[in-house]
């Protein structure tokens, strides 16, 4: 895995057409959950941070775009994610089924949340 890029654009654009509309929508998703977030690239991939803490991270694959929630965000949404390939704090969502942007978009909600109340404490 490439780990030089510089900005999540250079990112997206290293890939077919066909997955970079499908990123630039994981993207968008996110950054509309989570207007405050700070984009940055780490571990060579899209990743996001609210009150100085990790968000959500995605990257694209050949087959499948990878979505990372850290455990909690995985865990809150296990039902849901059953269908899919998962590892620790991990899914897969293959690239011939329809990406659940919807369930992105709440995972992204719920981290949003979990990072909020991490600074109450």
């Amino acid at each position: 895995m490439n780990t030089d890029y510089k900005s999540v654009d250079k990112y997206i654009k290293t890939f077919p057409e066909n997955i970079q509309i499908l990123l630039e929508k994981v993207r968008i998703t996110i950054t509309e959950k989570a207007p405050d977030a700070v984009e940055s690239i780490a571990y060579g991939m899209p990743a996001y941070k609210t009150n100085g803490k990790p968000l959500v991270y995605f990257a694209g694959f050949n087959k499948h775009i990878g979505f990372y929630a850290t455990p909690r965000g995985h865990v809150e949404f296990s039902n849901e994610l059953s269908n899919y390939k998962q590892g620790k704090g991990s899914v897969q969502f293959p690239l011939d089924k329809p990406i659940p942007f919807d369930l992105i978009g709440r995972i992204v909600e719920f981290r949003v949340k979990e990072n909020i109340s991490k600074i109450k404490k």
